[in-house]
This record gives C-alpha cells, structure tokens and sequence, in this order.
C-alpha cells in the first residue's frame, strides 16, 4: 500500500456523523447543527488541494482506502473514483456511499457513511483540541 496523500482537520463540539450517505471534511472553521455528515472543519485540503497523484488515482477510478486518525483511535472505509469527478472544489471534500458526482465529490460508492463510523473515534474528534488524520492509501499490487 502506499500513501498518496495525507490530511488534517479539527473536529469541534457539534459534530454529529450522522448522515447515512455521505462524509464530508470542510475547510470552514464554523459548524451548524445541520452539517450532520461533516467529520471536520478547518481541513488543510480540499478536493483542490489533493496531490496530484491522488486526483490521477481517482480520475482513473480505481480503489482508494480512506483511513481516519485521531488520537489512540483508528477507522477506515475504501470508495472508487470516477473519470467524471473534477476535484474542482476549493473548500470541501464528501466521500459518498451513492455514485452522486459534484464537484465537492471525492469518492463514490464508499464502503461508509458518517453514521457508520467508528463511534470512539468520532467521540475522541469532538472533545479533543488536537487535528486528527485522513490519509489516503491505494493497493500497488497493479503498478
């Protein structure tokens, strides 16, 4: 497996992951009690921002594993690219269980959604002050 790319985001005392479609990472530093699907605010990246190997990765549509680090706490879910995602959006990132393409998209067809997250893990990103972790991996067993 190897890292494409790697990001950061806050959590903050609102966040809720209950959304049963998507999982979303903003750049925003505020959050409303309706961004029930947003994991963290204040993410170093947007779809933007990926590196550029990532976004070929996606673009091409292969299969890209999503791993979540915050504090001791470890989760993670795998989701597809598609060649008509734009990775065009410089303020959010939403990983989508559905096959729904915008440019806010990063992934479709995820394995998880916010409300299937590990719960542990969703409470240590609301109550610590610490950034935690999204780091993007794909299997190299194709080159």
């Amino acid at each position: 497996m190897t890292i494409l790319d790697t990001i950061t985001a806050k959590g903050h005392p609102l966040i809720q992951c209950t959304h049963t479609t998507t999982i979303e990472l903003t750049k925003d530093t505020y959050l409303t009690k309706n961004g029930t699907c947003i994991l963290g605010i204040e993410a170093s990246k947007a779809c933007y921002n990926l590196n550029p190997l990532l976004k070929k990765k996606i673009i091409s549509g292969e299969r890209i594993q999503v791993i979540i680090k915050a504090g001791d706490f470890i989760d993670s879910f795998y989701g597809f690219g598609n060649n008509n995602l734009t990775l065009l959006n410089k303020k959010d990132i939403i990983f989508r269980k559905s096959d729904f393409i915008c440019d806010r998209t990063i992934l479709i067809k995820c394995s998880k959604s916010s409300s299937e997250l590990d719960r542990n893990i969703i409470k240590n990103i609301i109550n610590s002050k610490e950034r935690f972790s999204i780091i993007f991996k794909v299997n190299d067993a194709n080159g």
